[in-house]
This record gives structure tokens, C-alpha cells and sequence, in this order.
């Protein structure tokens, strides 16, 4: 499963409320049929999604309404608009109930969860619905600071990047919860894959902030179970 993001295609570079945000990131996870037992196993998913909320995250022009595949006209419209304040609360909202609708099929307690990884969006959304869940602090795991918000290439970015360094154990139970345009979002609870050792060394850790490039290359492994 794959997902990639080229924001820099479509960000006007003179919007604050986008441009200091979205980086272009992919990332994919590799699934595979398997046993609900062991470390890697998906036990519950929930999905949603609400169009009356479409044009909250939406670029105007291109498509089928307004189509310009040589970008002569609305140049300003083929650029990526979110209206912030109100993306904000449909995240923590939408997100939040996801979530907990995920725990409720498992029969996990916020408690058990060892690993919260959410969409990468914006640190004030992830922390707001980790504490409405109940998420401790120090069970929360992403890479916002460092790739900025990848969108579709967010969750599988920072699960790699968690991989990496080795900071969940296996068959840890873990929570995924992303939220993004159409409105739509999604959670999913499973137990945290055993990840070879060889399949890629922890990158340093460093006091260094000059950016640094960020594509890479990991591998990330799950199972699927069929009831």
C-alpha cells in the first residue's frame, strides 16, 4: 500500500497558512495475509467520510469542472487552499471518534495502547485527540518536525521512521488514525510487526538542526487476518 504526495507542485509559496506545512514524502507498507496472534496482526479498522466538507481542503480549478492541463487560466485557483480553523476541528473530531470506534471493536482500553501514530498534520491536532483518547505522552510517535505534513505519505513515513530507530517493541498494541480532504479518515488497530534488524540500521541521533533531505528507503511489514 502506497502513498506519495508532491504538495510542492500545487502550494502557492506566498500562503503561510500552507507553505510552511506540506513536504513531499512516500512512503508504502507491505501486507500480507497471516496469523491474527502474531506481531504485525490488524484487529479493527473504521473508515468515514462526509462531502459536505469538500471544499475545505480543495484546490478550485483543474478537474472536470474547470479543466486547463496547460495551467493558462485561474492560475491562483490551481494552488491548494485549506480553510484552517475549520480543517482543525473536523480532525480532532473525526479523528478522536475513529479512534475510539477502532478501541471499541478490539476491546482495548487507551491504557493498552503502547504506540499512537496519527496523520502528521499539525502537532496541536495530534496531541489534542491523543489526550481526548487518552494517549500518555510518552506513547505518542511521529516525524512532524523533521518531514513537515506528507499527507497520504505521513503515517507509513513515520512508521518507518519509528521502525528505525527501534522505539516500539513487537506485538505492541498500536493505534493509526489519519484524517484528510474529501472530508475522510480512518484508524486502525494492530500489534506492532516484527521488523528484522538488517532491514535497516537506527539513523543517528544529533543535536544538529540543518535540514537534511528526507527520502529514504524502509521496509515495514504487516499482517492481514480474514475472520
Amino acid at each position: 500500500m502506497i502513498g506519495a504526495e508532491t504538495y510542492s507542485r500545487i502550494i502557492d509559496p506566498l500562503d503561510r497558512d500552507t507553505a510552511v506545512i506540506f513536504g513531499d514524502g512516500a512512503g508504502a507498507v507491505l501486507l500480507r495475509a497471516g496469523d491474527r496472534a502474531e506481531p504485525g496482526a490488524v484487529a479493527a479498522t473504521d473508515w468515514g467520510s462526509d462531502g459536505t466538507g469538500s471544499d475545505l481542503i480543495a484546490i478550485a480549478a483543474g478537474g472536470a469542472q474547470q479543466p486547463d492541463p496547460a495551467r493558462r487560466r485561474c492560475r491562483d485557483d490551481h494552488y491548494f487552499r485549506m480553510r484552517g480553523r475549520e480543517v482543525y476541528g473536523q480532525a480532532v473530531r473525526r479523528m478522536t471518534e475513529s479512534s475510539r470506534a477502532v478501541l471499541e471493536k478490539t476491546g482495548w482500553s487507551p491504557t493498552v495502547v503502547g504506540a499512537f501514530i496519527g496523520h502528521q498534520a499539525n502537532q496541536r491536532i495530534l496531541d489534542s485527540v491523543a489526550e481526548r483518547v487518552g494517549i500518555p505522552t510518552r506513547h505518542r510517535y511521529g516525524n512532524l518536525r523533521d518531514v513537515g505534513n506528507t499527507a497520504a505519505a505521513s503515517i507509513p513515513l513515520a512508521l518507518a521512521d519509528t521502525a528505525a530507530h527501534r522505539r516500539v517493541s513487537p506485538g505492541t498494541p498500536t493505534l493509526l488514525t489519519a484524517f484528510g480532504g474529501g472530508l475522510t479518515w480512518a484508524s486502525a488497530a494492530l500489534t506492532w510487526p516484527a521488523v528484522r534488524p538488517h532491514d535497516h540500521a537506527p539513523e543517528p541521533r544529533t543535536t544538529d538542526t540543518t535540514p537534511r533531505p528526507t527520502h529514504r528507503r524502509k521496509t515495514w511489514t504487516l499482517s492481514t487476518t480474514t475472520s
